[in-house]
């Protein structure tokens, strides 16, 4: 897969976090993509998933605080690391009052850059978590296959988003989008 963006690519949105997609390095015919992130307290992503993708985060400065679906909430210090496996619904943030630093990896890379920028894009297009409709709906149908954010309902997933895409197609809303590389089935 060719990546769509020169490393180091450097994505932010207005919730507070910063993600630098660092370098891809190849482990054992396999592309993994490293990545640092910077979280200013209350911010982190929503419960997701990566279906076809492992992740490994390493804090560097502060305290995180993370939870994987179905178990209890813990937390990590600088120094240690968590293992997510793929299909792991899972979300992270800082894990007090102060910004938290850490650095990891997400194998195989697959389109996680382009997905993540096109989300944060959106994020910061409508100035909120939800971001902007059109964009946030072709994101999640085009990409379904590997990625899922718990908090949509599946009635927006399935009936919702497939018409806003088609709106959004017949509006001319998706040339910024021409180039998306094709989701992993």
């Amino acid at each position: 897969m060719q990546y769509p963006f020169k490393l180091p690519h450097t994505i932010s949105n207005p919730m507070g976090e910063i993600l630098t997609f660092h370098s891809i390095e190849n482990e054992n015919g396999v592309k993994k993509m490293i990545v640092f992130n910077q979280l200013q307290p209350g911010a982190g992503p929503p419960f997701h998933v990566h279906f076809k993708q492992e992740e490994s985060l390493t804090v560097t400065k502060g305290l995180m605080g993370y939870e994987v679906e179905g178990q209890e909430k813990n937390f990590l210090k600088e120094g240690k690391t968590v293992f997510l496996k793929k299909g792991q619904r899972h979300r992270f943030g800082t894990g007090g009052h102060e910004p938290l630093e850490c650095k990891g990896w997400i194998k195989p890379a697959n389109s996680v850059d382009y997905f993540l920028t096109g989300i944060y894009n959106s994020m910061t297009k409508a100035g909120n978590p939800k971001g902007d409709s059109f964009d946030s709906a072709f994101l999640m149908t085009r990409y379904k296959s590997e990625y899922d954010i718990k908090d949509i309902p599946a009635f927006v997933k399935k009936i919702i988003f497939p018409i806003t895409v088609f709106v959004g197609n017949l509006l001319g809303k998706y040339k910024h989008f021409k180039n998306a590389p094709k989701p992993l089935n």
